[in-house]
């Protein structure tokens, strides 16, 4: 080889790997398997149990099977592999803008001579779906490589991958590879290449057929069919020959029975190759069908005017033509009328009929028109009708219903096939007015149900059609009276006593007429105590209408009764209403004691007899024994107050820390005490978790005996004093007591016992003790009285000298009131004689001449606080001075309310007695209230001082009185005010 040759060979090499480098870095799309196929855009996929594709070089390994061919290319093993296993080879994604051609070359190789498998390429356009082959091999072992062209007419801008497929077969061992695959910008020399398909429009149910026309000869061999998108091959119809370079097929598509859009492309497979053309769609539409009826413009006698409402619709357009098919609903025939504006108007109808009128559209094509749309269905008008319904008449009347009755009515009145006959009614119920209207379906009578007892009712007959309406004449009519409603259940108000219940209703809510009477029944149906006979406790009662209230008496403690309720009218008694009360619970009832002494005492116990309790309407829960601690106290005793039992629990102990003055010695359940029984108190045990210590000598005790009942949330005690334990010095004094003293809410049981005669010889000797202690006051008191009444005598001597006077001072000066000798003291120091007391404003202490006290009965001094608004009962017993009080006069200057105006009230100074002050505070209280001015007490203690004043009574102070300016003209005997 001379030189310039060996320069042409390395040209040629470098210009080819230069190539080959730009090939692989672009992606052109063919592979020569020299390098890797990664580099050149390929790739694989993993087949089942690793059948797959492999890149192998022959001339690298010597240990290949010989049955392989020779060289670097991509090969797939289907030796000892199950059926169908598949192993896919892909190829970069290729946009072609002008004609090309793919060809590559494969082989078939196994040592037997069978065929390893099968050799599938598809064409997957767009990334659609892969769908079926476009080319195979699979019958035979190839000698050698064996090359395929591929005549694919896909341009920009759609793109399109081939894949290659090896799928095995189970027996058949061998080897199927593929090696340089190229993409040649030049026409197929084998394979045709087809024209472009084009779309395809038909309406449904039309038959529909493609038109493939490809470039090259035609061969009987050939095999020409129509591949579906989604896969599903179509063979040809007809397949004719244009020219020398062109022939054409015919492909029917038989699936058009509904409105969809589908693609196709044509796929011939000749002995070189196989061509692919491009998709094409086939559309297949739907004609069109109004969405909506006809709009009803306006309605005569006897014509319609509509609009066929054509451009809403279901299907495909365009529209070319509007029709409009009527007819009777009843009739068989039917007429169509071209519609040729946007309205249309349909003449000579019959009147008050029905008619259905549809709209038909088409569409270009065969089979473009459309069924009918929805139809218009719809009546011509109708006339008013000539008068209402006559002879209207109510023929029976009850208490929920009316019945009435007309006269029939035909064609001639109504002028119209459809009418309507209703009854209008309204009426006034609770002050509430109702009005309603009922459709009749009857021709000559109606029952209208529903109505309400014993109210007016008006109603009237309405003939209507689609035109107008007539009215019949009114009628009133009242219903009758029926039977009340319940009463309210809320309205029922129940106040529980222990023996009654007050029970307060109101009328119902629908009395259905003028109720009469209202009755009540009710019984005993369970009690607390299972003692109690429930026999006798029912009864039934009668209340007016105007009585809505009852007090149910004599009944039992305890005890749930059921109370049923209910109202009635002329027409009778309504549904009751019923309730279920429980009275209270009441305290038991403690037994009877006779006046006997304890059983026996000692200085530390007391026994005493325990008698069972009788329950009143809940079983006894316990008996306890309670002693109270009798207490001296310093301070002035009360008045007595009403003394209840013990509901504290207070054991000993706790009595010591709470200072109480009582504790429980002893809790007995009912079943320990069935029967009488002694009970020692202070025997130093315990009973029910309470101890019972022994009494102390040097403390008076109360012992009590009481029962408690507990029931429903409520506990009721009741209580009797049994013995009371007196210490005086050294000596002790039991005296037995039948004290019974109820708790809080529960009955009194009064108690016959006396205190009894027989005392133990010390009490004899302590009773001989205080009778000569109180002798011994009695003669001190003599003594001091006596002393007393002769500084009385002496006071009153001066007093009877400054009345007569004074009664000469008023005579002369008439316009001077008097004043009858204020009480005043010596020293200003000096308290007031007179206190204020809470319960009695009229206390009894007096004071002599030098400031000190004496208990004289015949002297007493008054202040109170409340204003005297009577001036015919104050001017009765005393003077009035409305001067204010001098200050020299003021007994304690501490107190600043004395030098306010105050109203001194004085009694005359006769027969040694004290004078009476009454004092007030001006402004203390409005005037014009009444306020109580004088008692009983100020009665008697001015008789008393009558008395005392030796001769001077009534009389004197009437005739006292008639010389005094400031005193009443006449004189009269009070009322009193309690």
């Amino acid at each position: 080889m001379d030189g310039r040759s060996y320069y042409c060979v390395l040209l040629t090499a470098f210009f080819y790997l230069l190539l080959e480098f730009t090939e692989g870095q672009f992606f052109p799309g063919g592979c020569t398997f020299e390098e890797s196929y990664s580099s050149c855009g390929y790739s694989v996929s993993l087949g089942t149990n690793g059948f797959t594709w492999e890149q192998v070089n022959s001339w690298e390994k010597t240990t290949l099977d010989p049955a392989l061919p020779t060289g670097s290319y991509m090969v797939v093993n289907a030796s000892g592999r199950a059926s169908w296993q598949k192993a896919h080879l892909y190829m970069p994604v290729l946009k072609e803008n002008d004609t090309h051609c793919i060809d590559f070359l494969y082989s078939l190789s196994s040592r037997d001579g069978a065929s390893p498998g099968t050799l599938n390429v598809y064409i997957k356009v767009n990334g659609g779906p892969q769908g079926n082959p476009v080319w195979n091999a699979s019958d035979t072992v190839t000698e050698g490589w064996v090359k395929a062209e591929l005549a694919i007419s896909t341009f920009w801008p759609n793109s399109y991958q081939v894949i290659f497929e090896a799928v095995s077969v189970q027996g058949h061992p061998g080897y199927i590879a593929i090696d340089d695959i190229r993409v040649l910008a030049h026409p197929c020399r084998k394979a045709p290449h087809f024209l472009r398909l084009q779309n395809v429009e038909v309406n449904v149910g039309q038959n529909a057929t493609f038109q493939c026309t490809a470039g090259g000869k035609w061969s009987q061999q050939d095999k020409l069919w129509l591949q579906q998108w989604n896969g599903k091959d179509t063979a040809l119809m007809v397949t004719r020959v244009v020219n020398h370079r062109r022939f054409s097929a015919t492909v029917s598509v038989g699936d058009t029975s509904q409105r969809s859009t589908s693609r196709y492309r044509c796929v011939i497979r000749s002995d070189g190759g196989s061509g692919v053309s491009n998709y094409a769609d086939l559309i297949v539409k739907a004609p069109p069908t109004p969405i909506a009826p006809p709009e009803l413009l306006a309605v005569g006698a006897t014509y319609l005017w509509i609009k066929p409402n054509a451009n809403s619709i279901i299907g495909d357009g365009p529209i070319i033509l509007k029709e409009v098919e009527y007819r009777t609903t009843t009739g068989n025939w039917a007429e169509t009328h071209v519609v040729d504006s946007p309205t249309y108007k349909l003449w000579h109808l019959d009147p008050d009929v029905e008619y259905e009128i549809k709209v038909l559209l088409s569409r270009p094509g065969e089979g473009g028109t459309g069924p009918p749309g929805p139809p218009l269905v719809t009546r011509t008008k109708c006339a008013d009708p000539v008068h209402g319904p006559q002879n209207v008449n109510v023929v029976d009347v009850r208490a929920r219903q009316l019945t009435i009755q007309w006269e029939t009515f035909g064609y001639a009145v109504t002028r119209c096939h459809s009418y309507n006959l209703t009854v209008q009614y309204q009426y006034v119920f609770n002050q509430q007015e109702f009005a309603a209207e009922e459709l009749i379906q009857t021709s000559s009578h109606y029952t209208l149900r529903g109505l309400r007892p014993f109210v007016t009712v008006r109603l009237r007959l309405v003939l209507a059609n689609p035109e107008g309406s007539k009215e019949s004449e009114e009628i009133v009519k009242q219903t009758e009276e029926d039977v009340p409603g319940s009463v309210p259940m809320e309205s029922l108000q129940n106040t529980p006593y222990e023996e009654k219940i007050f029970m307060q209703w109101k009328a119902p809510n629908e009395t259905n007429g003028a109720i009469t009477l209202y009755e009540i029944t009710y019984k005993a149906l369970s009690s607390l105590d299972p003692s109690a006979d429930l026999t006798t406790q029912r009864g039934r009662v009668f209340k007016l209408r105007n009585e809505t209230h009852h007090m149910f008496v004599g009944l039992y403690p305890g005890t749930t009764y059921f109370f049923t309720l209910k109202a009635s009218t002329n027409k009778g008694f309504g549904p009751p209403v019923t309730n279920r009360i429980s009275t209270k619970i009441a305290a038991p009832m403690m037994p009877e004691y006779d006046s006997e002494s304890p059983l026996n005492e000692t200085e530390t116990t007391i026994t005493v007899l325990l008698k069972p309790a009788q329950s009143r309407g809940a079983p006894i829960s316990s008996y306890q024994l309670v002693v109270k601690e009798e207490r001296k106290s310093k301070t002035r005793r009360a008045a007595p107050e009403a003394l209840e039992c013990f509901s504290a629990p207070v054991s000993f102990r706790n009595a010591s820390i709470l200072d109480s003055p009582y504790y429980i010695a002893a809790d007995l359940p009912p079943s320990s005490l069935t029967v009488v029984q002694p009970f020692t108190v202070g025997d130093n045990k315990s009973y029910g978790g309470f101890w019972n210590p022994p009494l102390s000598p040097a403390k008076s005790y109360s012992i009590y005996y009481q029962a408690m009942s507990r029931a429903n949330g409520e506990t009721k005690i009741n209580c009797v004093r049994l013995a009371h334990k007196v210490v005086i010095g050294r000596g002790q004094i039991t005296t037995p007591y039948i004290l019974v003293i109820p708790s809080e809410g529960a009955s009194t049981q009064d108690s016959d016992a006396m205190e009894p005669e027989k005392q133990v010889d010390s009490t004899v000797k302590m009773a001989g003790v205080i009778a000569g202690i109180l002798m011994f006051i009695i003669i001190l008191l003599g003594l001091v009285l006596t002393f007393k009444r002769r500084e009385i005598h002496t006071w009153r001597t001066l007093s009877v000298g400054k009345l007569a006077k004074k009664q000469k001072e008023t005579a002369s000066s008439s316009t001077q009131q008097r004043e009858m000798g204020p009480v005043t003291t010596a020293d200003k120091s000096t308290t007031k004689v007179s206190t204020l007391h809470k319960d009695d404003p009229f206390s009894t202490s007096n004071q002599d001449l030098n400031g000190f006290t004496s208990p004289s009965p015949c002297s007493f001094s008054v202040q109170g606080s409340k204003t005297l608004q009577s001036k015919s009962l104050l001017n009765s017993y005393y003077s009035v001075s409305k001067e204010p009080v001098p200050a020299t006069t003021s007994i304690d200057s501490s107190q600043p309310s004395l030098s306010q105006p105050s109203l001194t009230l004085q009694s005359f100074p006769y027969g040694g007695c004290e004078s009476v002050e009454l004092s007030y505070q001006s402004g203390q209280f409005q005037a014009g209230q009444f306020q109580p001015a004088i008692r009983v007490a100020d009665l008697l203690q001015h008789i008393t001082q009558m008395k005392c004043g030796q001769g001077y009574g009534f009389k004197e102070e009437y005739e006292v009185n008639t010389h005094s300016h400031t005193c009443m003209e006449s004189f009269s005997i009070p009322a009193v005010l309690l």
